[in-house]
């Protein structure tokens, strides 16, 4: 996985063989040594993790400002738009009641 020599069962079920002294030292320090070892990887994954979670929460923040000014700038395309069309609508309409106006009273009206 991450260069983990030792799970914690491994550790928790090691069993150092006594000497006439008592546990064999070199055994102890060899085990402690693997032990030195998997806490140096497990600290430089914990801050390689921290890092690129910092990364992570930066780009999300980046992308959801980014997605309020695009919705922004949408909304404002879109309402320009609207009245845009809404003129042209109201503006197409007056000129056809005014077309209609001549046609059924003829130019009685504008005279």
């Amino acid at each position: 996985m991450l260069g983990i020599q030792l799970t914690e069962k491994d550790i928790i079920e090691k069993d150092f063989k006594t000497g006439l002294n008592g546990y064999k030292k070199e055994e102890v320090d060899e085990f402690l040594d693997l032990i030195i070892k998997d806490y140096e990887v497990f600290r430089m994954e914990v801050e390689r993790l921290t890092i690129e979670n910092t990364k992570l929460k930066k780009q999300i923040s980046d992308a959801k400002s980014a997605d309020v000014s695009q919705e922004l700038k949408s909304r404002v395309t879109v309402n320009t738009s609207s009245s845009q069309i809404g003129s042209a609508t109201n503006y197409d309409i007056l000129k056809r009641i005014s077309n209609l106006e001549k046609a059924v009273f003829g130019n009685k009206l504008f005279e």
